[in-house]
């Protein structure tokens, strides 16, 4: 039988190909839209929410099923329970009409989906109604929530999930998803003997990464799609120093300092694209998660064909 609210992760999603919609931090979510969101729970709680659905709880956007876009924030629910008690449920939300909440005490702050028919409510990041200052969800119809996983709160688990915003810097000796675009040849051959480092670059010596796909995709500059491959890799960052400007008096030698992978953030500059760029100086600190051809990617995923 069934469990109400819960299924289980199909053939598309369960695919290296299939691009969860995980929103930017400060990224306004599209009207009808569904998209990847993570709700932090406890063990017992979970095995309710998968026999019964969600529970809407009345919190400061009034009753609603609460989510968050950030896997970082999930995993500190519930607040004074331990990690071994703890539970992630990662969820897809057709988040239907979203009304936008950016102050505390706003007009609608609790009525929006009552007197005004909106399905989510959306608190931007900064707005300081949130403790952590982060971005909230509030979601009224628990059937617009379907549950694709239960993770338990570990480093493995969750690292998987931790898709870095593109400006926020990543914290030191964490775990996070990254991508490296290259040629089918090339991709092969770091499969079977792994990265080999760049002798030089605009970060010195390392293996250079990005966290965004759709800056990946493009290479190597000039290929066609059917000879470009994008590897998946997780990586641990360990020690990180931001190079924020041209000049900077660490650009090329941070790892002789002692850090392991430099980071330049976005809008700096610096890269071409004017996004960010991460330099890893080991590549032992790389694992490969997938090999992804370009052209199928693109042909799955549509709006990669946009914006590349």
């Amino acid at each position: 039988m069934a469990l109400k609210g819960y299924t289980k992760q199909k053939n598309k999603t369960n695919s290296p190909y299939y691009l969860e919609n995980i929103l930017e931090t400060n990224e306004h979510p599209e009207d009808h839209k569904e998209y990847v969101m993570f709700h932090g729970t406890t063990k017992e709680a979970t095995e309710l929410i998968k026999k019964n659905g969600f529970t809407p709880s009345r919190e400061e956007l009034g009753p609603g099923v609460y989510v968050s876009r950030d896997i970082g924030k999930a995993i500190q629910y519930p607040l004074g329970v331990s990690n071994n008690k703890r539970r992630v449920l990662k969820v897809k939300v057709d988040v239907g009409k979203v009304k936008i909440i950016d102050q505390q005490n706003h007009p609608m702050q609790e009525t929006w989906h009552t007197e005004h028919g909106y399905d989510t409510a959306w608190v931007p990041p900064g707005v300081s109604m949130v403790l952590s200052n982060q971005q909230g969800n509030c979601v009224y119809d628990p059937k617009r929530i379907k549950v694709m996983q239960v993770m338990k709160v570990k480093e493995n688990n969750i690292s998987r999930h931790r898709h870095l915003q593109s400006g926020v810097s990543p914290e030191d000796s964490h775990v996070y998803v990254m991508y490296h675009g290259t040629s089918k040849q090339i991709a092969v051959d770091i499969q079977r003997n792994g990265f080999k480092p760049s002798k030089d670059g605009m970060l010195g010596a390392g293996v250079y990464l990005s966290r965004d796909i759709r800056k990946a995709i493009k290479y190597p500059i000039g290929a066609d799609d059917s000879d470009r491959m994008v590897l998946k890799v997780k990586v641990d960052v360990g020690k990180v120093k931001i190079i924020d400007v041209q000049g900077h008096d660490r650009q090329y030698d941070w790892h002789t300092y002692g850090y392991d992978t430099a980071w330049v953030p976005p809008g700096v500059g610096m890269v071409p694209s004017n996004q960010q760029e991460n330099c890893v100086y080991d590549p032992k600190r790389i694992k490969v998660m997938a090999l992804l051809k370009v052209a199928i990617l693109k042909k799955l995923n549509p709006s990669l064909e946009v914006e590349s």
